[in-house]
């Protein structure tokens, strides 16, 4: 798993620490400072390997849901 992540100093390393409790940190770039309106943050960019765990196939007799998507569509509101 890669991910960006800005925020402060304190922020970064709460952050690190609680995707690191997920799994591994393969590899920790440097922080990047921001500037402009964000000066005072970081980026900082991390690659994790993450357990992800087994799938499970439903029984072939159990069914399933189907969805309404002409329902689903009238609700959705306009992005």
């Amino acid at each position: 798993m890669e991910v960006w992540l800005s925020g402060t100093r304190a922020e970064l390393d709460a952050a690190t620490a609680a995707l690191a409790d997920l799994g591994h940190v393969i590899q920790q770039g440097q922080r990047w400072p921001m500037g402009g309106a964000d000066a005072g943050r970081y980026r900082l960019y991390l690659r994790l390997a993450v357990a992800t765990p087994a799938r499970t196939r439903p029984a072939p007799d159990a069914g399933g849901e189907l969805i309404d998507l002409t329902a689903a569509r009238a609700l959705r509101r306009p992005a």
